[in-house]
C-alpha cells in the first residue's frame, strides 16, 4: 500500500528507481555450469516475480504524486531485456541495463556496487527493491546498495507514505509491523504480496517496445573489472549436491493414545 501527501496540498514530482532482476524461468531453470557451479544464464531471462511488487509500488507512488516516473535498473548478461520489457509494459518509463562479460560470477557485494553506480546516475527520490531475489536469496543487496549510496535503508516494507521530503514505512515483522520514518532519498525493500502487481495491457506491451533502455558497461560506470565478477568475488562455490528425497511421514492410527504419541513426537523436535 502507498500513500503520498504534500503539506501544501499540491502535487509533487516523484522519481522512483526500482531495482529488478532478470532470472531464468523457475519453471525451466536450465542447468548448472559444471566449471563455475553456477546457474547458466545464456537463456531467455524473465522478470523476477519478487521485483514486480516493487515496480507496482513505485507506479502507485508516481500515480499518487501526479508527476514523476519509474525507472528500472538491472544487471544482466548478454544485454538481456526480456524481463525489463515486462516491467516497462506495466508502466515504467525507462530502464538502465548494465551488461558486461566481466560481471560473470559477481557476488552480492559486487552486484550492489554495480547497481549503486547505475542508480546514482538517475538521482532518484526513492529506490525500491525486493527483499531478496528468487535465484540468489542472499537478502543483503538492498542494504549494501543503501550503504554504498550513503542513503537511509528500510527493509521489509509493507506500506509506504511519502510526505514533506520524508517516507514513513511500515516494516513487516513477526508480531505485526514497525513504523519507521526516514528522510528522502532512501532505499526501501518491499515484501511480496503487499500490493497486487498489474497485468501489462496490450497497449502497454506495444508501448514497452519503444521505451528507452540505456545499455551501459563497467567502463561507462567507472568500475574496475578487477573488483567485480570472478576477479573480485569474495566467495566460492566448492560443491553442489542434490537435495535429499523427501521421506514419507509417519502415519499414526488412533487407538486412543494418538494424542500422546503426537505430543511425544513434538517433544522430540523440541517444539514444546
Amino acid at each position: 500500500m502507498v500513500r503520498l501527501s504534500s503539506s501544501s496540498g499540491t502535487l509533487c514530482d516523484m522519481n522512483v528507481v526500482v531495482c529488478v532482476k532478470q532470472i531464468p524461468d523457475p519453471a525451466d531453470p536450465g542447468a548448472l555450469d559444471p566449471e563455475t557451479r553456477t546457474l547458466k544464464r545464456d537463456v531467455k531471462l524473465i522478470l523476477d516475480e519478487s521485483d514486480s511488487y516493487g515496480v507496482e509500488m513505485g507506479l502507485q507512488l508516481v500515480d499518487a504524486a501526479g508527476e514523476g516516473e519509474v525507472t528500472l535498473v538491472s544487471m544482466a548478461p548478454n544485454n538481456e531485456v526480456g524481463g525489463l520489457r515486462t516491467a516497462l509494459a506495466m508502466g515504467a518509463a525507462g530502464a538502465v541495463l548494465v551488461s558486461d562479460e566481466a560481471l560473470a560470477g559477481s557476488d552480492a557485494l559486487s552486484t550492489a556496487k554495480v547497481l549503486a553506480a547505475a542508480i546514482r546516475r538517475c538521482e532518484p527520490d526513492l529506490v525500491l527493491t525486493a527483499t531478496e531475489s528468487s535465484d540468489g536469496y542472499t537478502g543483503t543487496v538492498p542494504v549494501q546498495v543503501a550503504e554504498l549510496l550513503g542513503l537511509p535503508s528500510v527493509t521489509f516494507g509493507k506500506e509506504i507514505e511519502v510526505s514533506g521530503g520524508a517516507a514513513t514505512v511500515r516494516r513487516q515483522t513477526e508480531a505485526g509491523y514497525d513504523e519507521v520514518e526516514c528522510p528522502l532519498p532512501a532505499v526501501v525493500s518491499v515484501t511480496a504480496g503487499v500490493v497486487e502487481p498489474r497485468y501489462p495491457s496490450f497497449k502497454g506491451i506495444m508501448a514497452a517496445k519503444n521505451k528507452p533502455v540505456e545499455e551501459i558497461d563497467l567502463a561507462g560506470l567507472g568500475i574496475d573489472p578487477a573488483t567485480v565478477g570472478w576477479a573480485g568475488a569474495r566467495q566460492e562455490i566448492t560443491e553442489i549436491t542434490e537435495a535429499p528425497a523427501r521421506e514419507a511421514g509417519e502415519i499414526i492410527h488412533d487407538e486412543g493414545d494418538a494424542h500422546e504419541r503426537i505430543l511425544a513426537f513434538l517433544d522430540d523436535l523440541k517444539v514444546l
